[in-house]
């Protein structure tokens, strides 16, 4: 809340806060409305949840209170994409509707002209202004949750090294992997349940925003005693850092439902204490043998042999997020699996990648429609 943890809280619980909840979004919107001329305020999910609209805030309470200019984004790739429209349209609140700009239909796979007729029977039938038809593409950068990780699309151009990523149920901090998934030398496996890892050249323990549950998820697949036993290089991020202690002891119940400790991998002489507050800090830091890299830490976790990163055999991490967009860090540590991996500008390939999204979404909206829109009260 306002860039800080509130509180873990039961889905029952959050929706008791609900208009508590409210007050702070409004007076977020507020402010920023003071300070900025346009305000874009993404959704979640849908708009028409019937039995859940009181208890909405990321739709119907910040359309209705703000009487925003509305967009409705259609996922063809999904199916049903008349039947969606059709739908939403029908149940949509009297205000959202009034308010409603247009449909955009998003990831949009083939010929652009077979949807020629769809666009007419929108706009027709369902009398609302299609605004575009986005084309599908990946974009393998900032990606933010799960969904973005099934939508990535490596390019792998000569691969040197396979990595294999732990993809426990708790995973979090996501964009730790734009740089490896958008090397082409690097082949990126998620692993998301048992399978021997003995095929692969390093191991990726990422962040996790339920630790020890997910140290435990590591014990209940078998993957435990899979990483403990590879003996090539392994890597952990945050998280994933921490797993690789001798211990994880959570006395206030800070990390799980239950105060206790948990028996880590092993593979660093330390152990992790949780402990308020949130270490919360960003900017450049000492790492390995590095001067600076940039990046930020977000954790409760303490180590007191290795509170910032451990680098010993095989075995190295960091609590410090964003290490691997560092390019000269990456360089080094994956030459030092392979002699033959050569680098790549990771800051130029993301800005190149963003400008190209840019200039494919803008091509295919009407910009100018939505821009009159919403000078128009």
């Amino acid at each position: 809340m306002n860039g800080l943890v509130h509180q873990n809280q039961t889905v029952v619980a959050y929706y008791n806060e609900i208009d508590h909840l409210k007050e702070h979004v409004r007076h977020a919107l507020t402010e920023l409305q003071q300070n900025y001329e346009l305000v874009i305020a993404e959704g979640a999910g849908l708009p028409v949840e019937l039995n859940l609209l009181d208890k909405d805030l990321a739709n119907t309470f910040v359309a209705k209170s703000f009487n925003t200019k509305n967009i409705l984004v259609a996922d063809i790739e999904r199916g049903g994409v008349f039947a969606s429209i059709y739908g939403t349209l029908e149940l949509m609140d009297p205000v959202m509707r009034n308010n409603l700009i247009g449909v955009i239909i998003n990831k949009f796979r083939g010929d652009r002209r077979f949807f020629d007729a769809g666009e007419k029977i929108i706009e027709e039938r369902f009398r609302i202004p299609v605004l575009g038809v986005v084309p599908y593409m990946p974009l393998n950068i900032d990606m933010e949750d799960s969904q973005s990780l099934g939508n990535y699309q490596q390019r792998l151009d000569d691969v040197k090294i396979r990595v294999a990523v732990i993809a426990y149920p708790g995973l979090s901090n996501y964009n730790d992997l734009d740089a490896l998934m958008a090397d082409g030398q690097l082949y990126v496996e998620l692993i998301h349940a048992y399978r021997p890892l003995e095929g692969f050249d390093m191991v990726l323990l990422p962040g996790s925003k339920t630790v020890i549950r997910d140290l435990q998820w590591l014990k209940g697949q078998g993957l435990f005693k899979e990483i403990q036993q590879f003996k090539k290089p392994v890597f952990g991020i945050c998280g994933g850092y921490q797993m690789l202690c001798n211990q994880l002891h959570d006395p206030d119940a800070l990390e799980h439902e239950t105060a206790g400790i948990e028996t880590g991998l092993g593979l660093i002489d330390d152990c992790v204490v949780y402990q308020h507050p949130k270490i919360l800090t960003n900017g450049h830091y000492r790492l390995f043998s590095y001067l600076s890299i940039k990046g930020y830490e977000i954790h409760c976790g303490r180590m007191a042999n290795y509170p910032l990163y451990y680098q010993e055999g095989n075995v190295a991490g960091t609590h410090i997020h964003g290490v691997f967009d560092d390019d000269l860090f990456r360089s080094d540590y994956f030459k030092a699996i392979n002699s033959t991996y050569q680098s790549y500008a990771y800051g130029v390939y993301r800005e190149l990648a963003i400008q190209n999204f840019a200039d494919t979404v803008a091509q295919h909206i009407d910009i100018k429609s939505i821009a009159q829109a919403l000078q128009t009260d």
